[in-house]
Formats: C-alpha cells, sequence, structure tokens
C-alpha cells in the first residue's frame, strides 16, 4: 500500500513521530466555581489555565453565559490574538479583556452587575495542539450586599481578639501605673510621719535640756 502511495506513508510516519515527541494533553482550567458579587458593582472572572504546549498566536479563549432561569447559552467574550467583544445582547459595553496569555490568565471584566446577570459563566481555553479538557465554570450570584463568609468571620473574630488584647494591656499598664504611684504616696507620707515624730522628739529632747538647764 505504501508503495503505490508513497505521500501518504511519508505523512503517516510524520503523524507518529509528532506524536512520539509532542504528546497531546488537556488544557487544565481553574476558576473560583461561586462568586457573589454586589449589584451594580464590577467583577472579575478570573479563569486561569495550564498546558503542555508553550503559548503560541493560535491559543484561544471563550466565555458563554448559561442563565440561572434557563434560555440558551449566549456568547460573553472571544479572544485570539486579539480581544473581541460583543456588538450586541447583554454583555455590549460591559466586558473587557483582563487576562495574559504569557502568565496563562485567561480573564475578562464585567462591569455594572445586574440581578439577570445571574447563571453561570464558562472559559472554554484551547492551545493547539492542546484543544481537550474540561470548561471552566463560575457560578455568579448578583446580590443586594455580600454575606458574611468564613473569612470575615475569622478576620472579624481575630480582630476582636487583637483588641481584647491591646485593652487587656493597657488595663494592666494603667494598674501597675496606679499601684505604682499609691506605693509612692504611701512611702511619702511614712516618711512626714517619720520626720514629724523625729521632729517632735527633738523638741522634747530640747525642752528638757533647757529645763535641766534651768534647774
Amino acid at each position: 500500500m505504501y508503495g503505490k502511495s508513497p505521500a501518504r506513508a511519508a505523512l503517516f510516519l510524520l503523524g507518529i513521530q509528532l506524536t512520539v515527541f509532542w504528546p497531546i494533553a488537556a488544557v487544565e482550567i481553574y476558576t473560583p466555581r461561586v462568586l457573589e458579587a454586589v449589584n451594580g458593582t464590577d467583577v472579575r472572572l478570573k479563569c486561569t489555565f495550564s498546558s503542555f504546549a508553550p503559548v503560541g498566536d493560535a491559543l484561544t479563549v471563550t466565555w458563554n453565559f448559561r442563565p440561572q432561569d434557563g434560555g440558551p447559552e449566549q456568547f460573553v467574550f472571544y479572544y485570539h490574538l486579539d480581544p473581541f467583544k460583543p456588538m450586541s445582547g447583554r454583555f455590549k459595553d460591559r466586558v473587557v479583556w483582563d487576562g495574559n496569555p504569557e502568565r496563562y490568565d485567561a480573564s475578562i471584566l464585567l462591569w455594572k452587575l445586574q440581578f439577570d446577570d445571574n447563571g453561570t459563566y464558562t472559559c472554554q481555553v484551547k492551545n493547539p495542539p492542546d484543544v481537550d479538557g474540561l470548561i471552566g465554570e463560575i457560578r455568579l450570584s448578583v446580590v443586594h450586599t455580600v454575606r458574611f463568609s468564613e473569612i470575615h468571620f475569622l478576620a472579624l473574630a481575630i480582630g476582636s481578639a487583637c483588641t481584647l488584647m491591646v485593652i487587656i494591656v493597657i488595663a494592666v499598664v494603667l494598674f501597675q501605673h496606679f499601684r505604682k504611684k499609691r506605693w509612692a504616696e504611701r512611702a511619702h507620707k511614712v516618711v512626714e510621719i517619720k520626720s514629724k515624730e523625729e521632729e517632735s522628739l527633738n523638741q522634747e529632747k530640747k525642752a528638757s535640756v533647757y529645763l535641766e538647764d534651768t534647774d
């Protein structure tokens, strides 16, 4: 078969060599999975990736959106050498590129959040020959105010503990200061009493000497 088609045989062997020396691997996507943001603010949809192949001009990034209440998937953003913003739809003039392929970052910024932005955002990165792999997902919840998370509670607890420690230290320092001051006042009074007693004794001695001389 190969004798009749030497070109096809050469391409077949070349494909085998490329597969051996440049194995195809899946692109790994990393996203925060769940994200909460306040209505009317801006949010960064973070998406980073790892790839066996070096990042080149063939890299593409695709962002899509699935509404929380259902409906068809919507285009959000596309990157290939340059960013391509949506020309219509809910995300027009509201999404900008905030990634850096050289740092394996494919993130975007979404401006002026609305409650109908609730849903799942998908980030797909292809870096040929690495084109397979799971698509990253971020489930965004737009709320009136951000709820306290475990990190916030931990920060609050640490801050309260630090404040309590400072109050205790100040109380101990003040207690020692007033105790030393009270001891100093007592010592001063003792010295005054002793001085008065010595002065009284001296006066008595002088009086007794005077009386003896008079006699």
